[in-house]
C-alpha cells in the first residue's frame, strides 16, 4: 500500500512537471544574458552620484547576450531591505531587444515607464535611512513577447504580464549606505 502511495506521488508529480511546461510555466532557458554597470560591480557600493546624496540619476547600463527570438525587455530595480516591503525604484518595460545600452540619465526610446513606489514614473535613487547597507537589485529580463500594459503600470502587473514569457534573466546587485 505504501509503495502504491509513492509511486502515486511519482506519477502524479512527474505529470504536473510536463503539463506545467506544456503550459509555458518554466520555459526560460539557460542564457548568458547579463546586465553591467560602468563602475561597480555586482554586490559592490554603488557611486554616490547615482544615489540620493549625489547627482541621484540613473547609472547607465550595458546589456549583453540578448536571446535574438526576444521581442522586448523589462528592467526592473528594487530594493528589498526597505524597513516596510520591497521598494520599487526603476520600472522599465517594452525596452526594445535591440537595446545594448541604457545611458546614464534616460530612458531608451519606444520603452515604457511603469510607476515607482512614490507613483512617480521615473528613476528614484538610492536613499536608505542612516545605517545598514541596502541592496539595490537591477533584473533584466528578456522576454518572447510585448507587454499589453499601460504606461504606470505596476510592479505587479508588470510581473503578472511577464508570467511564462521570460525566456532569460539576469540581475546585478548594488549596495549602499548612509
Amino acid at each position: 500500500m505504501k509503495k502504491t502511495v509513492i509511486l502515486l506521488v511519482i506519477a502524479l508529480l512527474a505529470f504536473g512537471a510536463c503539463a506545467a511546461t506544456k503550459k509555458g510555466v518554466g520555459k526560460m532557458k539557460s542564457q548568458n544574458i547579463s546586465i553591467k554597470i560602468p563602475g561597480f560591480g555586482n554586490m559592490e557600493y554603488m557611486p554616490v552620484k547615482f544615489t540620493g546624496d549625489g547627482e541621484g540619476v540613473n547609472p547607465p547600463l550595458i546589456f549583453e547576450n540578448i536571446p535574438p527570438n526576444a521581442k522586448c525587455l523589462v528592467l526592473i530595480m528594487d530594493d528589498p531591505d526597505a524597513p516596510i516591503s520591497t521598494f520599487n525604484h526603476w520600472l522599465v518595460f517594452n525596452i526594445p531587444p535591440k537595446t545594448k545600452v541604457i545611458k546614464e540619465n534616460s530612458v531608451p526610446v519606444g520603452a515604457v515607464m511603469g510607476k515607482n513606489s512614490i507613483g512617480k514614473l521615473d528613476y528614484v535613487p538610492p536613499s536608505p535611512p542612516a545605517g545598514k547597507p541596502h541592496r539595490y537589485v537591477f533584473k533584466l529580463y528578456a522576454l518572447d513577447r510585448m507587454l499589453n500594459l499601460k504606461e504606470g503600470a505596476s510592479k505587479d502587473s508588470i510581473e503578472m504580464a511577464m508570467q511564462g514569457h521570460v525566456i532569460a534573466q539576469t540581475s546585478l546587485t548594488g549596495s549602499y549606505k548612509r
